[in-house]
Protein backbone atom coordinates (compact mmCIF):
# COMPACT_ATOMS: atom_id res chain seq x y z
CA UNK A 1 0.00 0.00 0.00
CA UNK A 2 1.14 3.74 -0.96
CA UNK A 3 2.42 5.31 2.50
CA UNK A 4 2.67 9.16 3.75
CA UNK A 5 5.53 11.04 5.76
CA UNK A 6 3.80 12.46 9.18
CA UNK A 7 6.81 14.33 10.41
CA UNK A 8 6.18 18.02 10.33
CA UNK A 9 8.51 20.44 9.50
CA UNK A 10 7.52 24.33 11.17
CA UNK A 11 7.41 27.23 8.93
CA UNK A 12 5.51 30.59 10.33
CA UNK A 13 2.21 31.32 8.35
CA UNK A 14 0.41 34.33 9.05
CA UNK A 15 -3.05 33.88 10.90
CA UNK A 16 -6.55 33.65 8.67
CA UNK A 17 -8.70 35.93 10.03
CA UNK A 18 -12.57 34.95 9.31
CA UNK A 19 -15.29 35.88 11.39
CA UNK A 20 -18.27 35.77 8.23
CA UNK A 21 -18.88 31.88 7.85
CA UNK A 22 -22.29 32.09 9.06
CA UNK A 23 -23.50 34.27 6.22
CA UNK A 24 -22.31 31.62 3.75
CA UNK A 25 -25.09 29.05 5.22
CA UNK A 26 -27.53 30.73 3.49
CA UNK A 27 -26.16 29.15 -0.01
CA UNK A 28 -25.57 25.81 1.10
CA UNK A 29 -28.73 24.04 -0.10
CA UNK A 30 -27.74 24.74 -3.77
CA UNK A 31 -24.58 22.88 -3.48
CA UNK A 32 -26.22 19.60 -2.70
CA UNK A 33 -27.51 19.14 -6.51
CA UNK A 34 -23.87 18.88 -7.30
CA UNK A 35 -23.85 15.64 -5.54
CA UNK A 36 -26.79 14.23 -7.04
CA UNK A 37 -25.36 14.55 -10.38
CA UNK A 38 -22.19 14.23 -9.74
CA UNK A 39 -21.25 11.96 -6.82
CA UNK A 40 -22.79 8.92 -7.12
CA UNK A 41 -22.96 8.90 -3.26
CA UNK A 42 -25.45 11.17 -2.66
CA UNK A 43 -27.58 10.44 -5.77
CA UNK A 44 -27.09 7.33 -3.80
CA UNK A 45 -28.47 8.70 -0.04
CA UNK A 46 -31.02 10.61 -2.11
CA UNK A 47 -32.52 7.37 -3.86
CA UNK A 48 -32.78 5.59 -0.24
CA UNK A 49 -34.41 8.31 1.24
CA UNK A 50 -37.49 7.89 -1.55
CA UNK A 51 -37.60 3.93 -1.22
CA UNK A 52 -36.87 3.51 1.83
CA UNK A 53 -37.12 6.51 4.35
CA UNK A 54 -33.85 5.01 6.51
CA UNK A 55 -31.92 7.88 7.69
CA UNK A 56 -30.30 6.64 10.02
CA UNK A 57 -27.82 4.98 8.03
CA UNK A 58 -25.46 8.30 6.94
CA UNK A 59 -22.30 9.03 9.07
CA UNK A 60 -23.05 12.98 9.25
CA UNK A 61 -20.60 14.99 11.13
CA UNK A 62 -21.15 18.80 11.94
CA UNK A 63 -18.46 20.96 11.27
CA UNK A 64 -17.22 23.71 13.94
CA UNK A 65 -17.80 26.38 11.56
CA UNK A 66 -15.67 28.68 13.95
CA UNK A 67 -12.36 26.27 13.55
CA UNK A 68 -13.08 26.24 8.82
CA UNK A 69 -9.83 28.90 7.60
CA UNK A 70 -11.43 30.95 4.78
CA UNK A 71 -8.62 33.78 3.11
CA UNK A 72 -9.57 36.99 4.43
CA UNK A 73 -9.71 38.27 0.49
CA UNK A 74 -11.31 35.14 -0.06
CA UNK A 75 -14.63 36.10 2.27
CA UNK A 76 -14.22 39.65 1.06
CA UNK A 77 -14.79 38.26 -2.34
CA UNK A 78 -18.33 36.28 -0.80
CA UNK A 79 -19.55 39.35 1.00
CA UNK A 80 -19.60 41.63 -2.29
CA UNK A 81 -21.22 38.78 -4.12
CA UNK A 82 -24.16 38.42 -1.57
CA UNK A 83 -24.50 42.21 -1.91
CA UNK A 84 -25.43 41.94 -5.28
CA UNK A 85 -27.57 38.52 -4.76
CA UNK A 86 -25.34 36.85 -7.37
CA UNK A 87 -26.15 32.85 -7.05
CA UNK A 88 -21.88 32.12 -7.98
CA UNK A 89 -20.19 29.24 -7.36
CA UNK A 90 -19.97 26.81 -4.49
CA UNK A 91 -17.13 23.90 -3.98
CA UNK A 92 -17.26 21.10 -1.75
CA UNK A 93 -14.55 18.34 -0.73
CA UNK A 94 -14.48 14.66 -1.82
CA UNK A 95 -12.20 12.02 -0.20
CA UNK A 96 -11.64 8.85 -0.64
CA UNK A 97 -9.99 7.52 1.93
CA UNK A 98 -8.70 3.92 2.79
CA UNK A 99 -10.14 3.04 5.66
CA UNK A 100 -9.81 -0.80 6.52
CA UNK A 101 -11.19 -0.85 9.51
CA UNK A 102 -14.46 1.57 8.74
CA UNK A 103 -13.10 4.64 9.80
CA UNK A 104 -13.34 7.57 8.32
CA UNK A 105 -12.11 10.59 9.75
CA UNK A 106 -8.72 11.57 11.36
CA UNK A 107 -5.80 8.99 11.34
CA UNK A 108 -6.81 7.74 7.96
CA UNK A 109 -4.90 8.67 4.61
CA UNK A 110 -7.01 10.32 1.66
CA UNK A 111 -5.84 9.16 -1.00
CA UNK A 112 -8.04 11.01 -3.42
CA UNK A 113 -8.74 14.63 -3.17
CA UNK A 114 -11.51 16.12 -5.43
CA UNK A 115 -12.84 19.77 -5.54
CA UNK A 116 -16.08 19.58 -6.73
CA UNK A 117 -17.35 23.33 -8.09
CA UNK A 118 -20.63 24.17 -9.21
CA UNK A 119 -21.57 27.17 -11.20
CA UNK A 120 -25.11 27.49 -10.04
CA UNK A 121 -25.63 30.30 -13.13
CA UNK A 122 -24.90 27.83 -16.01
CA UNK A 123 -25.05 24.52 -13.81
CA UNK A 124 -22.13 23.52 -15.35
CA UNK A 125 -19.68 21.15 -12.96
CA UNK A 126 -15.46 21.01 -13.01
CA UNK A 127 -13.54 18.34 -10.78
CA UNK A 128 -10.18 19.59 -9.84
CA UNK A 129 -7.88 16.55 -8.48
CA UNK A 130 -4.94 17.62 -6.20
CA UNK A 131 -2.50 15.76 -6.19
CA UNK A 132 -2.35 13.38 -3.01
CA UNK A 133 1.84 13.82 -2.59
CA UNK A 134 1.70 17.87 -3.62
CA UNK A 135 3.65 19.44 -0.88
CA UNK A 136 1.33 22.30 1.07
CA UNK A 137 0.77 24.14 3.54
CA UNK A 138 -1.39 21.73 6.24
CA UNK A 139 -3.03 25.20 7.52
CA UNK A 140 -1.34 24.72 10.52
CA UNK A 141 2.09 26.03 9.95
CA UNK A 142 3.28 22.93 8.86
CA UNK A 143 4.66 21.48 5.42
CA UNK A 144 4.25 18.41 3.80
CA UNK A 145 2.54 15.93 1.35
CA UNK A 146 -1.52 17.76 1.39
CA UNK A 147 -3.07 14.16 1.94
CA UNK A 148 -1.05 14.18 5.22
CA UNK A 149 -3.93 16.97 6.60
CA UNK A 150 -6.49 14.51 6.66
CA UNK A 151 -4.43 12.33 8.91
CA UNK A 152 -3.71 14.55 11.27
CA UNK A 153 -6.97 16.08 11.80
CA UNK A 154 -9.36 14.60 9.95
CA UNK A 155 -11.68 16.56 7.38
CA UNK A 156 -11.43 20.30 9.21
CA UNK A 157 -7.91 20.29 8.65
CA UNK A 158 -8.25 18.56 4.99
CA UNK A 159 -10.73 21.30 4.16
CA UNK A 160 -8.61 24.15 5.97
CA UNK A 161 -5.28 22.59 3.49
CA UNK A 162 -7.53 23.09 0.60
CA UNK A 163 -8.89 26.79 1.66
CA UNK A 164 -5.51 28.26 2.87
CA UNK A 165 -3.18 26.95 -0.12
CA UNK A 166 -6.11 27.48 -2.95
CA UNK A 167 -7.81 30.38 -1.83
CA UNK A 168 -11.23 28.31 -2.04
CA UNK A 169 -14.40 28.51 0.29
CA UNK A 170 -14.69 25.03 1.37
CA UNK A 171 -16.96 24.49 3.75
CA UNK A 172 -18.53 21.07 3.61
CA UNK A 173 -17.82 17.74 2.32
CA UNK A 174 -17.96 13.66 1.47
CA UNK A 175 -16.00 10.83 2.43
CA UNK A 176 -16.36 7.66 1.15
CA UNK A 177 -14.09 4.18 2.28
CA UNK A 178 -12.85 2.37 -0.14
CA UNK A 179 -14.77 -0.72 0.22
CA UNK A 180 -17.64 1.19 -0.32
CA UNK A 181 -16.30 2.15 -3.99
CA UNK A 182 -16.09 -1.82 -4.71
CA UNK A 183 -19.75 -2.31 -3.53
CA UNK A 184 -20.97 0.41 -5.22
CA UNK A 185 -19.75 -0.45 -8.28
CA UNK A 186 -20.72 -3.89 -8.24
CA UNK A 187 -24.38 -2.71 -7.10
CA UNK A 188 -24.69 -0.59 -10.58
CA UNK A 189 -23.46 -4.37 -12.63
CA UNK A 190 -19.78 -2.79 -13.16
CA UNK A 191 -18.55 0.99 -14.84
CA UNK A 192 -17.07 1.00 -18.50
CA UNK A 193 -13.48 2.19 -18.55
CA UNK A 194 -10.43 1.82 -21.31
CA UNK A 195 -7.92 -0.22 -20.23
CA UNK A 196 -4.44 0.14 -21.44
CA UNK A 197 -1.53 -3.02 -21.79
CA UNK A 198 0.59 -1.48 -19.22
CA UNK A 199 -2.49 -1.03 -16.89
CA UNK A 200 -3.27 -4.56 -16.82
CA UNK A 201 -0.63 -5.86 -14.61
CA UNK A 202 -0.64 -3.37 -12.17
CA UNK A 203 -4.69 -3.45 -11.70
CA UNK A 204 -4.29 -7.16 -11.14
CA UNK A 205 -1.84 -6.32 -8.65
CA UNK A 206 -4.00 -4.11 -6.74
CA UNK A 207 -6.67 -6.28 -6.70
CA UNK A 208 -4.52 -9.33 -5.10
CA UNK A 209 -3.86 -7.14 -2.57
CA UNK A 210 -6.99 -6.34 -1.79
CA UNK A 211 -8.61 -9.29 -2.44
CA UNK A 212 -6.34 -10.68 0.41
CA UNK A 213 -6.86 -8.02 3.04
CA UNK A 214 -10.45 -8.62 2.95
CA UNK A 215 -10.69 -12.38 2.50
CA UNK A 216 -12.15 -12.73 -0.89
CA UNK A 217 -11.79 -13.65 -4.57
CA UNK A 218 -11.01 -11.83 -7.46
CA UNK A 219 -11.26 -11.76 -11.97
CA UNK A 220 -8.09 -11.07 -13.66
CA UNK A 221 -8.13 -8.73 -16.65
CA UNK A 222 -6.92 -10.33 -19.18
CA UNK A 223 -6.99 -8.20 -22.26
CA UNK A 224 -6.99 -4.24 -23.02
CA UNK A 225 -9.69 -2.22 -24.57
CA UNK A 226 -12.86 -0.40 -23.13
CA UNK A 227 -15.05 -2.86 -20.97
CA UNK A 228 -16.73 -3.39 -17.94
CA UNK A 229 -14.79 -3.61 -14.89
CA UNK A 230 -16.34 -5.02 -11.84
CA UNK A 231 -16.39 -3.04 -7.93
CA UNK A 232 -12.62 -4.59 -7.55
CA UNK A 233 -11.18 -3.97 -11.02
CA UNK A 234 -12.76 -0.36 -10.93
CA UNK A 235 -11.50 0.22 -7.40
CA UNK A 236 -7.59 -1.20 -8.70
CA UNK A 237 -8.20 1.10 -11.92
CA UNK A 238 -8.37 4.07 -9.55
CA UNK A 239 -5.61 3.20 -7.36
CA UNK A 240 -2.90 2.31 -10.28
CA UNK A 241 0.10 5.15 -10.09
CA UNK A 242 3.33 2.98 -11.23
CA UNK A 243 2.55 3.44 -15.44
CA UNK A 244 3.25 7.17 -16.93
CA UNK A 245 1.89 9.78 -16.00
CA UNK A 246 2.62 8.46 -12.09
CA UNK A 247 0.13 10.18 -9.45
CA UNK A 248 -0.96 12.25 -12.10
CA UNK A 249 -2.30 9.84 -14.52
CA UNK A 250 -3.98 8.25 -11.29
CA UNK A 251 -5.97 11.26 -10.11
CA UNK A 252 -7.22 11.22 -13.62
CA UNK A 253 -8.13 7.41 -12.99
CA UNK A 254 -10.20 8.50 -10.21
CA UNK A 255 -12.22 11.24 -11.89
CA UNK A 256 -13.03 8.68 -14.84
CA UNK A 257 -14.34 6.13 -12.87
CA UNK A 258 -16.49 8.69 -10.81
CA UNK A 259 -17.87 10.00 -14.21
CA UNK A 260 -18.67 6.92 -15.39
CA UNK A 261 -20.25 5.86 -11.90
CA UNK A 262 -22.40 9.03 -12.48
CA UNK A 263 -23.12 8.08 -16.23
CA UNK A 264 -24.25 4.40 -14.74
CA UNK A 265 -26.40 5.66 -11.70
CA UNK A 266 -28.09 7.95 -14.06
CA UNK A 267 -29.44 4.97 -16.15
CA UNK A 268 -29.73 2.71 -12.98
CA UNK A 269 -33.32 1.08 -12.20
CA UNK A 270 -34.33 2.33 -8.71
CA UNK A 271 -33.98 -1.68 -7.37
CA UNK A 272 -30.09 -0.98 -8.44
CA UNK A 273 -29.89 2.17 -6.91
CA UNK A 274 -31.43 0.81 -3.67
CA UNK A 275 -28.72 -2.08 -3.35
CA UNK A 276 -25.86 0.20 -4.34
CA UNK A 277 -27.13 3.09 -1.47
CA UNK A 278 -27.30 -0.08 0.84
CA UNK A 279 -23.57 -1.17 0.48
CA UNK A 280 -22.09 2.59 0.50
CA UNK A 281 -23.84 4.22 3.46
CA UNK A 282 -21.78 2.35 6.26
CA UNK A 283 -18.26 3.73 4.28
CA UNK A 284 -20.12 7.48 3.88
CA UNK A 285 -18.87 10.51 6.32
CA UNK A 286 -20.26 14.19 5.43
CA UNK A 287 -21.14 17.32 6.72
CA UNK A 288 -24.10 17.68 4.57
CA UNK A 289 -27.51 17.42 5.69
CA UNK A 290 -29.07 15.09 3.79
CA UNK A 291 -32.93 15.57 4.66
CA UNK A 292 -32.30 18.62 2.61
CA UNK A 293 -31.56 16.55 -0.81
CA UNK A 294 -35.45 15.79 -1.61
CA UNK A 295 -36.19 19.14 -1.88
CA UNK A 296 -33.58 20.01 -4.89
CA UNK A 297 -34.23 16.64 -6.76
CA UNK A 298 -36.63 18.93 -9.06
CA UNK A 299 -33.72 20.49 -10.25
CA UNK A 300 -31.01 17.91 -10.75
CA UNK A 301 -31.47 16.97 -14.89
CA UNK A 302 -29.95 20.37 -15.45
CA UNK A 303 -26.57 19.81 -13.99
CA UNK A 304 -23.70 18.75 -16.19
CA UNK A 305 -19.96 17.91 -16.19
CA UNK A 306 -18.29 20.36 -18.18
CA UNK A 307 -14.69 19.59 -17.33
CA UNK A 308 -11.72 18.29 -14.93
CA UNK A 309 -8.28 18.40 -14.33
CA UNK A 310 -5.67 18.02 -11.72
CA UNK A 311 -3.84 20.43 -9.14
CA UNK A 312 -0.64 21.49 -9.87
CA UNK A 313 -1.15 22.23 -13.34
CA UNK A 314 0.72 20.23 -16.11
CA UNK A 315 3.48 22.23 -17.23
CA UNK A 316 3.21 23.87 -13.42
CA UNK A 317 4.98 21.17 -11.17
CA UNK A 318 8.03 19.76 -10.55
CA UNK A 319 9.22 16.41 -9.08
CA UNK A 320 11.36 15.77 -6.26
CA UNK A 321 12.41 14.35 -2.79
CA UNK A 322 12.00 16.59 0.10
CA UNK A 323 14.13 15.01 2.55
CA UNK A 324 12.24 13.34 5.23
CA UNK A 325 8.92 14.13 3.47
CA UNK A 326 10.12 11.73 0.16
CA UNK A 327 8.96 12.02 -3.38
CA UNK A 328 6.41 15.11 -3.32
CA UNK A 329 5.01 17.21 -6.36
CA UNK A 330 6.14 20.62 -5.98
CA UNK A 331 4.04 23.56 -7.58
CA UNK A 332 6.19 24.96 -9.58
CA UNK A 333 5.43 28.67 -8.22
CA UNK A 334 2.02 28.49 -5.63
CA UNK A 335 0.34 31.46 -6.54
CA UNK A 336 0.32 30.72 -10.80
CA UNK A 337 -0.73 27.49 -10.44
CA UNK A 338 -3.74 29.02 -8.15
CA UNK A 339 -4.39 31.72 -10.85
CA UNK A 340 -4.60 29.31 -13.08
CA UNK A 341 -6.70 27.13 -10.74
CA UNK A 342 -9.43 30.49 -10.63
CA UNK A 343 -9.01 30.68 -14.46
CA UNK A 344 -10.35 27.43 -14.75
CA UNK A 345 -13.10 27.03 -12.25
CA UNK A 346 -14.36 30.93 -12.89
CA UNK A 347 -13.25 31.84 -16.33
CA UNK A 348 -14.90 35.25 -16.44
CA UNK A 349 -12.88 36.59 -13.48
CA UNK A 350 -9.44 38.03 -13.59
CA UNK A 351 -7.59 36.64 -10.11
CA UNK A 352 -4.79 37.96 -7.85
CA UNK A 353 -3.79 35.33 -5.19
CA UNK A 354 -4.28 36.34 -1.48
CA UNK A 355 -1.63 37.74 1.09
CA UNK A 356 -2.22 34.20 2.66
CA UNK A 357 -1.36 32.39 -0.67
CA UNK A 358 2.03 34.41 -2.15
CA UNK A 359 3.17 34.13 1.40
CA UNK A 360 2.83 30.47 1.52
CA UNK A 361 3.92 30.05 -1.82
CA UNK A 362 7.45 32.44 -1.06
CA UNK A 363 7.89 29.34 1.86
CA UNK A 364 7.75 26.43 -0.65
CA UNK A 365 10.42 27.53 -2.67
CA UNK A 366 12.49 28.22 0.29
CA UNK A 367 12.03 25.03 1.75
CA UNK A 368 12.07 22.79 -1.62
CA UNK A 369 14.85 24.55 -4.17
CA UNK A 370 17.50 23.22 -2.00
CA UNK A 371 15.98 19.64 -3.52
CA UNK A 372 15.05 20.80 -7.12
CA UNK A 373 17.83 19.62 -9.31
Amino acid sequence: MDEYMQEPQVNQMPEHPNDTQKKKKGRWKNVLLIFVEVSVLLAAVAVLYVVTRATGEVERRDLDEEQIIINEEVVQQIEEEEEVEQKGYRNIALFGVDARNGELGRGTRSDSIIIASINQDTQEIKLISVFRDTFLNLSNDTYNKCNAAYAQGGPEQAINMLNANLDLDITDYVTIGFAGLIDAVDALGGVEIEVTDSEISHLNNYQLCMAEELGVDYIPVKSSGKQLLNGMQATAYCRIRYTRGDDFRRAERQRDVLRAMMDKAQGASIGELTDMVNAVLPQVETSLNVNEVLSVLGSVAGYHVAASDGFPFEGNRLGANVGSKGSCVIPDNLEKNVVLLHEALYPEKAYVPSRNVQNISDTIEELTESYIQ
